[in-house]
């Protein structure tokens, strides 16, 4: 069973078209020497991802929700490696962190907002034929 037939969970981790669950969401690697981008389109199903003009504005607010999570997480963890009180400590290891984690935090912030915050977005297997 492959991965555009599977559930919601796979599709947004593997950054599949929330409509065909086939279709590829972004262009590009996150980590490529080119910039990365959204494409304006699904290519098996059609779907014009950016529903309005500024939809993926929306998106900035999640990416940031999930850097404050990770930066906790790696705060803890480094608090109870290291029990270091320098704040200088945590910038030197918390900002590569954060630009390691920003391509990443880019594309699943937009994902995460097309499959479960777009209110005219559903799944729908009729899409899948041909797939």
């Amino acid at each position: 069973m492959g991965v555009s037939h599977s559930g919601k969970l796979s599709a947004m981790l593997a950054c599949k078209c929330p409509r065909c669950r086939v279709g590829k969401i972004f262009y590009g690697s996150p980590y490529s020497l080119k910039r990365q981008r959204t494409n304006q389109v699904c290519s098996h199903c059609g779907l014009y991802f950016e529903i309005e003009p500024g939809y993926f504005y929306i998106s900035m607010y999640i990416s940031y929700a999930f850097s404050v999570i990770e930066l906790l997480i790696a705060a803890f963890i480094v608090y109870f490696l290291i029990r270091s009180e320098s704040p200088w400590f945590y910038c030197v290891v918390l900002i590569p962190l954060i630009v390691l984690l920003s391509p990443i935090n880019y594309r699943y912030s937009r994902v995460v907002l097309l499959h479960l915050f777009s209110p005219t977005i559903r799944y729908d297997p009729k899409y899948r034929i041909n797939s």
